[in-house]
């Protein structure tokens, strides 16, 4: 899989993943990279934030399903 870096309006460099990377790695926007320089390239990392991810998505959940769930806690 390639990319470029492009361009951005206020003159820094951004180096654009493609979306099929994002998915089937299951990353977001926002989320965090680490990068790590070897003598063979580069290599990134996401940063181990996944509880917060995890409880977002919870949340998210029993959101969406306060009615169901309501019920089947009595």
């Amino acid at each position: 899989m390639k990319t470029t870096i492009h361009k951005l309006d206020d003159g820094s460099d951004a180096l654009i993943l493609p979306r099929e990377m994002l998915d089937s790695l299951n990353l977001q926007s926002g989320d965090q990279l680490q990068i790590i320089e070897t003598d063979h390239g580069i290599i990134l990392r996401p940063v181990a934030d996944r509880f917060e991810r995890q409880m977002k998505a919870a949340r998210e959940v029993m959101d969406k399903y306060q009615v169901g769930l309501q019920k089947l806690a009595k």
